[in-house]
């Protein structure tokens, strides 16, 4: 973790200067290329920072747009604007969420029962199957939280339609190991692979493509299921309205919760809020009815380290690592406060115990970034995708923090 994501923001920083020069024709051209743990210089791997907002998405993309024109640079910006999209879909169909809670569920409750796939899904999470590539990519994730985005799709191709496991079972895997695991980005890709998120279209890892774009490091010919169909899944639960977050009144006796999901709060003392004290949501064991890596956990945790000691002028007597919404309710309590103020958690383990609270208000303010960029997740990424140039002009000028 240290040597590969050092857990600051100023490792983040580092990271996107080191990155900039290469953020158009070097990204366009060798963006897809896996080359290997330890080699993936062609990729930013800002990813687990922007995941968690130690760095924000207005920041990145501020900094690749002060050195290249965003024509030049369009591909990288897409896939910044890639986790909006799917976090603005999910948003809008939480219901979503809540299917693969189940399925979940389900397939856990298969695996401990039957002896046959509990063997074959013990072989595919510890890289022990017949697919040396595949093999590779399960240690890699395991060993460094982390996994090329080609791989990934790869990875839960071979799960699904060669290995024939549960795509639940897949995206439980990945959210318990990866850095960067974001239930809406984890759990829409993998039903994209499947074929139940873009309905009857699901995608195929080949033998050809897995060689050229590692290079030759693997070439799995003749063990990939050729053309697998894509799987059943219900219709599309019907689509609410984006979030518009709340109006935060700093004038109320306030208390702050920190969570995963915004681990740069200088945006909402900007408007004023001076808590009485600060809380950290701790929502890991909601991540998986499993047990998520310790160095999953590890890094969270080191990440909300750095954003309480980097802003703890304004935080007031800090209490961490609260876990239930009746904690958060009984902390809140304790201080004397008439309101809980917390950044916009979407769909996921944060936003589960936060919704949860009933004792006092919660105050949930929505960035601008996302409350532009959400209510256009109506439909697929290359309708939402015409509207980035829109988002991108309405950025500028900002000062993201």
């Amino acid at each position: 973790m240290t040597d590969l994501f050092p857990p600051t923001r100023t490792a983040a920083l580092e990271k996107l200067s080191a990155f900039v020069p290469k953020a158009a024709r070097d990204y366009a051209s060798r963006r897809n290329y896996d080359l290997g743990p330890g080699q993936h210089d062609n990729v930013s791997t800002l990813s687990p920072y922007i995941r968690h907002r130690l760095m924000t998405e207005p920041e990145v993309i501020a900094a690749v747009l002060g050195r290249h024109a965003l024509s030049s640079s369009e591909k990288f910006v897409q896939e910044v604007f890639w986790r909006t999209y799917w976090k603005g879909w999910l948003e809008m169909r939480p219901a979503v969420w809540g299917g693969y809670q189940q399925g979940l569920a389900r397939a856990w409750d298969q695996v401990q029962t039957q002896s046959g796939l509990r063997g074959e899904w013990e072989a595919a999470c510890k890289g022990e199957t017949e697919i040396a590539c595949f093999n590779h990519w399960a240690h890699e994730l395991v060993n460094t939280g982390y996994l090329h985005n080609h791989a990934r799709m790869w990875f839960a191709s071979i799960w699904i339609f060669t290995l024939r496991l549960p795509w639940e079972l897949g995206a439980d895997f990945f959210l318990r190991h990866l850095y960067d695991g974001d239930p809406a980005s984890n759990t829409l890709s993998w039903r994209w692979v499947a074929g139940v998120q873009t309905q009857g279209k699901n995608y195929v890892a080949r033998a050809s493509n897995i060689s050229k774009y590692t290079e030759g490091r693997f070439s799995p010919l003749y063990q990939l299921t050729s053309n697998p169909e894509p799987l059943d899944g219900p219709p599309h639960p019907p689509r609410m309205d984006a979030p518009e977050g709340d109006r935060l009144d700093p004038s109320k006796p306030s208390v702050l919760v920190l969570h995963e999901d915004d681990m740069s709060p200088g945006w909402l003392f900007e408007q004023g809020l001076k808590p009485l004290a600060t809380a950290t949501l701790d929502a890991t064991a909601q991540i998986s009815p499993l047990h998520v890596a310790p160095n999953v956990t590890s890094f969270k945790s080191a990440l909300m380290d750095d954003c309480t000691t980097r802003w703890s002028a304004s935080l007031g007597p800090l209490t961490t690592g609260l876990t239930t919404a009746q904690a958060i309710e009984d902390w809140a309590r304790s201080i004397g406060a008439e309101q809980i103020v917390t950044p916009y958690a979407p769909v996921g383990p944060a936003a589960t115990i936060l919704n949860n609270i009933r004792a006092l208000p919660v105050i949930r303010p929505l960035r601008d970034f996302d409350r532009r960029a959400w209510p256009h997740a109506t439909a697929g990424f290359f309708k939402f995708k015409k509207k980035i140039p829109e988002l991108v002009g309405a950025m500028k000028g900002l000062q993201p923090v």
